[in-house]
């Protein structure tokens, strides 16, 4: 007999097909959106392993609904905040990610916002879709040099690192803040600093640490305060990592010169003014969105998955369940 799983909204074909190799019961959501609570509740329950998202809330009343046959979540991301994973070890879930696979496209997309932030290249692009344009002038949609800049990279994880390696290319500064010294960095020629110095010395500030209660509002009114009126915050990681009110006001103000965003505090949605604002390049929270990188997530997830339904320890755990 074969698994019964639940995948709560479509992945890439890579994925679904490992899954169908062992499962008899597949159920895959049909909507190409979040589920919703009642969608989750009902879909998750006498399932032996859930495929979950980021947008999935899977906290003590999702995994209990799942039931005791249930062996796994499997979260298609590297963060996995949106679970409960005290609880589900609690209850003899595995709790899994994908990382690692993310890491160089993530980095990617961190240095494609900051160069078009610093050059204003979303401004430029709808100008001249616009018409208005009339042709090259001196003052026209100057920004600031990235070669030879001061980078600040706050979390000196695998994406932070590979972000610094891309900066060493543009002879940048790097400074970069952390609990401990990372020997990664250092080869790059980074310097370790407290997170209040490399604020008020970056150029450019590109955030990558994963939420928890410790780094949730980790930029705030006084952080963007210490940066320079002519810096650029890059947020990649976790929308709540950053105070979107206090950002929108520091934009408005032009206490900062810029933002790129890929992640905002309540996905979907922006905070009041963001949008308006010429000064910020804002992404669909895209950071691993390559074919590529997106069918790999989806193997590790279900590879992940058939491991610990198998009763195997899965590649990427991320909890110790009490019971297994």
């Amino acid at each position: 007999m074969g698994f019964r799983v639940f995948v709560t909204r479509r992945i890439p074909e890579a994925g679904l097909e490992l899954l169908r190799r062992e499962c008899s019961d597949l159920h895959i959501s049909p909507h190409d959106r979040a589920a919703t609570r009642e969608e989750l509740l009902r879909g998750v329950a006498g399932r032996d392993g859930v495929l979950c998202h980021l947008t999935d809330r899977v906290d003590d009343e999702v995994l209990a609904a799942a039931g005791p046959a249930c062996r796994a979540f499997a979260n298609y991301a590297v963060g996995y905040n949106n679970i409960d994973v005290a609880a589900a070890a609690r209850r003899g879930i595995w709790v899994t990610n994908t990382p690692g696979v993310l890491t160089e496209t993530t980095a990617d997309l961190a240095w494609a916002l900051l160069m078009s932030v610093a050059r204003r290249i979303v401004e430029s692009d709808r100008f001249f879709r616009s018409g208005r344009w009339d042709g090259w002038g001196p003052m026209q949609f100057l920004g600031h040099d990235i070669h030879g800049a001061t980078l600040g990279v706050i979390g000196a994880g695998r994406i932070g690192q590979a972000v610094a390696r891309r900066a060493t290319g543009f002879g940048m500064r790097i400074l970069y803040c952390g609990r401990r010294d990372v020997p990664e960095m250092q080869q790059l020629g980074a310097v370790r600093v407290e997170l209040d110095a490399l604020l008020a010395a970056s150029d450019f500030v590109s955030l990558h640490v994963p939420l928890t209660d410790a780094t949730r509002h980790l930029i705030g009114r006084r952080e963007l305060g210490l940066m320079k009126p002519t810096a650029y915050l890059i947020n990649t990681a976790r929308g709540p990592v950053v105070d979107e009110v206090a950002l929108v006001e520091a934009l408005r103000d032009k206490r900062i010169a810029g933002a790129g965003l890929d992640v905002y505090e309540e996905e979907p949605m922006p905070t009041a003014g963001l949008i308006e604002l010429p000064n910020v390049v804002c992404v669909c929270h895209i950071g691993s969105a390559t074919e590529a990188t997106r069918s790999k997530m989806a193997e590790m997830a279900a590879m992940n998955l058939l491991a610990a339904m198998r009763g195997e320890v899965p590649p990427h755990a991320v909890n110790a369940p009490h019971s297994s």
